[in-house]
């Protein structure tokens, strides 16, 4: 890492020189490097990866601007991207996590506020990535061709590249012909979404604000973020309480919820492989049988 370049770019981006005086390793993160730097009495978040993965850095800042655009939940402010000496980097806010779980009503309820930040169409205006998986965003006007064409479908065809077998993906492709009859009293609206949201992706700060950062941001249904949060748990009552004071979700949310959480266990296994095809062979069979016949 070129630090000159570092400071270059912080420099540059906030019109303030910044002189690096100290860094250090940040641990939590499965895809990226990242660390803390100081200098002038300062201190930033640094995230790095190989520099062919720029592209997924700027689709970042640009996704914690879209959310910060909600005026809702607060994320880190990104500063600048960029690349040096073959790593690619994303420089933002740094923010103080060590807030208590205290707010997490407040936290769901924030989330309402900024699911209510919504278009015309389902997508974005640019791809991103879900883990370092490529996400496909193209506006679509409809909301059953977006999931299965953007999301179910392109996740069905990397497990088939990753070995996933024909059984599996001849009953996913018949649960894509069958989306439909989730969505026969429920037309959900393009709200902007955090898009991974899990609990390693939220923190408490130490005013008490929640904070959401890595996005996967594109506009959907708002279930699919709900949905995500009881993937792999950490929210608690309180959240859920709180989102649902501020807008109560639709009947038939406890079948959507599955349809949902497919995605990202599909994202697992072609991550991760292991058991995650299994998991997704089971979710994909609870979800034929709710339209049998």
């Amino acid at each position: 890492m070129n630090w000159q370049d570092i400071e270059q770019a912080i420099s540059t981006a906030t019109g303030n020189t910044f002189t690096l005086d100290s860094h250090g390793s940040v641990g939590g993160g499965c895809i990226n490097s990242a660390m803390k730097i100081n200098g002038n009495g300062k201190e930033f978040f640094l995230k790095l990866n190989d520099a062919r993965l720029l592209d997924m850095f700027e689709a970042e800042a640009d996704g914690l601007r879209e959310l910060a655009a909600a005026r809702a939940v607060r994320v880190p402010i990104p500063i600048c991207t960029g690349i040096s000496d073959r790593q690619a980097f994303i420089v933002m806010e740094s923010l103080d996590l060590s807030g208590h779980a205290g707010g997490m009503a407040r936290f769901g309820e924030q989330l309402a506020q900024m699911h209510r930040h919504t278009a015309d169409q389902f997508g974005w205006h640019r791809d991103n990535t879900i883990g370092s998986t490529p996400q496909k965003n193209d506006w679509t006007p409809d909301w059953l061709r977006f999931w299965r064409e953007r999301r179910l479908g392109y996740q069905l065809q990397l497990a088939g590249k990753h070995g996933i077998g024909n059984r599996v993906l001849q009953k996913g492709g018949r649960l894509q012909e069958k989306l439909g009859a989730f969505f026969i009293a429920y037309q959900p609206q393009a709200s902007v979404l955090h898009g991974d949201l899990w609990s390693g992706n939220y923190g408490i700060a130490r005013d008490g604000e929640p904070v959401i950062f890595d996005p996967a941001v594109y506009f959907g249904d708002r279930e699919a973020d709900l949905a995500m949060t009881e993937l792999f748990g950490g929210f608690g009552r309180e959240f859920y309480a709180g989102y649902a004071a501020a807008w109560p979700l639709e009947p038939g949310y406890a079948q959507r919820k599955q349809l949902y959480n497919l995605y990202h266990i599909l994202n697992h296994f072609n991550l991760f492989g292991g058991g995650y095809g299994a998991q997704a062979e089971g979710m994909i069979d609870r979800l034929l049988s709710e339209v049998a016949g």
